[in-house]
């Protein structure tokens, strides 16, 4: 939604506007390129936020009820594009630092590109098992790794639904985060 909506920039993948903003600086295109990094920021406080609020309280579900309500409530603001995308960097920061582990397994509920390279490592573990003596790790969580890939896809095309149907299309994955507020891991070790 963001990336449609927002001028072309993305407001939860790093990667993307990092990439975006290289080509943009090394065309003479300045203002296109710091409009790519301008989300780094927002995304960067929100990891820090989020991890200074677990070293204090232990609850990855307070950055994920703060994200919730940042997504809700930004459509309503009279804010520009690029407030809004700040903002929304920011609660996706959040996300990125709280939500790190599921079933005891890494997972990152914002980078697809991590997520699709375990899929496959997972895949391959599971087509050919390791030997008992090999010292890589096996990845143990392929249907959890490859669930979370399909959400990505399926998120997409449910955010440009979304944008034709209604005027405030950021709801509805902030209710959709409320569930992780009850089923989540309920406290974190973070030092």
């Amino acid at each position: 939604m963001g990336f449609i909506t927002l001028g072309g920039v993305f407001a939860a993948n790093m990667t993307g506007n990092t990439v975006l903003a290289g080509i943009a600086g090394a065309e003479g295109r300045y203002l296109d390129a710091a409009n790519h990094l301008t989300p780094l920021v927002g995304f960067f406080a929100g990891c820090m936020i989020a991890r200074l609020l677990l070293r204090l309280w232990h609850r990855p579900w307070i950055p994920i009820l703060i994200e919730a309500v940042l997504l809700a409530g930004v459509g309503f603001l009279p804010i520009g594009i690029d407030a809004t995308v700040l903002i929304i960097a920011l609660g996706m920061g959040l996300q990125a630092s709280a939500i790190t582990h599921f079933a005891g397994a890494a997972v990152s509920t914002v980078v697809v590109t991590s997520t699709l390279a375990r899929t496959a490592e997972a895949t391959l573990d599971w087509m050919w098992p390791l030997e008992p003596r090999k010292p890589l790790a096996p990845v143990s969580t392929p249907r959890l790794l490859a669930l979370t890939w399909i959400g990505y896809l399926v998120g997409a095309a449910a955010g440009v639904l979304l944008l034709r149907e209604t005027p405030w299309p950021l709801i509805a994955p902030a209710v959709l985060l409320l569930p992780v507020l009850f089923l989540g891991p309920r406290s974190t070790s973070a030092a």
